[in-house]
């Protein structure tokens, strides 16, 4: 451990990381129209279902998944493959609940499907609001790993080089997204998904190879090595004097997946319905592979690093996957993963962007302020705007939040999804006396509540590993709020619509047919 990383071996892969994907991005959108109306929302709903299930890996495989996890295990051993199969069994909740009829049903963004029934004004505002808020704790996660990653590459912890890290992330996002729109970042996203895959595969090959190819003498070997001896193959090292706060992680992560604005903006990016289902089974293959990597990184991590020294570097479990790299490999290696985890956190940020910027600039702008009439060159110019302005936004929130652990943040994200967005998503697509009502009290009242059990925990304050360390305002028992606050959506979606007098029927029965069987699709119902 006492190898140093090379710092201008690495500041160079990762230019070159850098210049390839935005190459990438300039090439695909050299013809304007990538930039224009539709396509930058969409991409031109171009991609085939392979092509857009590379993507949906690509943007789901983010720094969490990557340096969170892998992290997570080494610390924690079995209880952090627990956000590994919570991440995994999430997709079987968007493939068989939400990938077709949202695909059917909607046109550029999540709010299109929740104002198809629906008083399309005040529940497209709604909808953008909880977008953005999802969106800006997901970019906390993404620019959170690039600090800490960057910091174990220069092999410094300065608050400043860190800051100026997260900037540097920030700014970049910025870029890809003006310049590439929808397109760009999908092709990103897809290359990025590919070069994650070989990078943690050949890292998986050589631990297992050290090791006679033999997973169980890995455990072994790591239950030997580990301080917390044979209790990191066991459940409940971490959870063991919360089990609460256990099932509250569970739910956040299982249902949270489904309620992403960025991922269920992906399922528009394909020609059908179809297509959109067949790009979700990619990608849960893809990402299960992924996921399989992790657990055998994370244990090796554990053998080759040590716990001790991992909570000692710059990023703490957050360096865990760089620093086994370096083991391995040396310096190239290390130099070689970091960049592929830094285009992940680039392609994933960018994503996260898009989500965001056209919900606003195409929910509120257009169709609450200007009814849907604005006219699309002033809808992309805004839509950029905001890209701008929740770049900096993000670059703030990350420095405020550099301390906590990825997977952890992004869990959060997670759980204001499932409260905030999840009910009304299904009860929309699936029960036909879902009123206006109901999603308003239950869009407001999940994100309210979660957004509140958050600031009021130990995640804020009262913790050494809290945003605000050094004062204590938590009163909130669990750190992660889904317990409590994805009942409190459902509640507040069941109870604002048996309360309200409003009459949908016709155009539920309209929806039911369209989510089902996709005719319309194309077309947006105004009423």
């Amino acid at each position: 451990m006492q190898q140093q990383a090379n710092p201008i071996l690495n500041i160079t892969i990762f230019g070159l990381f850098v210049v390839l994907t935005l190459g990438i991005v300039i090439y695909v959108s050299s013809g304007g129209r990538a930039k224009k109306g539709k396509a930058y929302y969409t991409g031109g709903a171009e991609f085939s279902g392979r092509q857009n299930g590379f993507a949906i890996a690509g943007d789901y495989l983010s720094a969490a998944s990557f340096l969170g996890i892998a992290g997570a295990v080494a610390i924690y051993g079995y209880d952090g493959l627990l956000f590994s199969i919570g991440y995994l069994v999430a997709w079987l909740v968007a493939l068989l609940l939400v990938a077709e009829p949202m695909r059917n049903t909607g046109k550029y963004t999540m709010a299109d499907v929740l104002s198809f029934r629906t008083r399309q004004g005040p529940v497209r505002m709604a909808a953008s609001i909880s977008t953005l808020v999802i969106s800006f704790f997901y970019l906390l996660a993404q620019m959170v790993g690039a600090g800490s990653l960057v910091a174990v590459l220069l092999g410094v912890s300065d608050l400043a080089v860190q800051i100026g890290i997260i900037a540097l992330v920030g700014i970049l996002m910025i870029i890809y997204v003006l310049i590439g729109g929808m397109k760009g970042t999908t092709w990103v996203q897809m290359i990025k998904a590919v070069l994650l895959m070989l990078g943690a595969g050949i890292m998986t090959l050589w631990v297992l190879g050290l090791y006679g190819m033999n997973f169980s003498r890995l455990l072994g070997t790591a239950a030997q090595t580990h301080p917390d001896g044979h209790r990191i193959l066991e459940p409940m090292l971490q959870y063991g004097t919360n089990p609460l706060g256990f099932i509250s992680l569970a739910i956040a992560v299982v249902l949270g997946c489904a309620g992403l604005p960025h991922v269920l903006m992906r399922f528009y990016t394909v020609p059908t319905a179809k297509e959109a289902r067949r790009s979700v089974s990619w990608a849960i293959a893809l990402i299960g592979l992924f996921y399989l990597f992790t657990m055998v990184l994370g244990y090796g991590a554990a053998i080759l690093v040590g716990k001790e020294n991992i909570l000692a570097a710059p990023g703490k479990a957050n360096a865990a996957a760089p620093l086994l790299a370096l083991e391995l490999g040396g310096p190239i290696l290390m130099g070689v993963i970091s960049g592929v985890a830094f285009a992940t956190i680039l392609a994933v940020v960018a994503g996260l962007a898009i989500a965001a910027s056209a919900s606003f600039a195409h929910d509120i702008y257009n169709s609450v302020i200007h009814k849907g009439k604005a006219d699309p060159a002033k809808e992309i110019r805004v839509a950029r705007i905001v890209v701008i302005i929740l770049g900096i936004l993000a670059i703030g929130g990350g420095v405020a939040a550099r301390s906590i652990n990825v997977a952890f943040l992004v869990s959060l994200a997670f759980a204001i999804a499932a409260s905030a967005n999840l009910p009304s998503i299904l009860f929309s697509l699936y029960w036909k006396g879902f009123k206006t009502q109901g999603a308003l009290w239950s869009i407001y009242g999940g994100l309210i509540s979660s957004i509140v059990f958050i600031a009021f925990s130990k995640t804020v304050s009262g913790a050494p590993t809290a945003m605000f360390p050094d004062v204590n305002f938590a009163w909130f028992p669990l750190t992660n709020p889904a317990l409590v606050s994805v009942p409190i959506g459902f509640f507040l979606a069941w109870l604002g619509s048996v309360l309200s007098k409003e009459d949908n029927t016709a155009v539920s029965a309209e929806m039911e047919v369209r989510s089902m069987t996709g005719v319309g699709t194309g077309t947006a119902l105004q009423h």
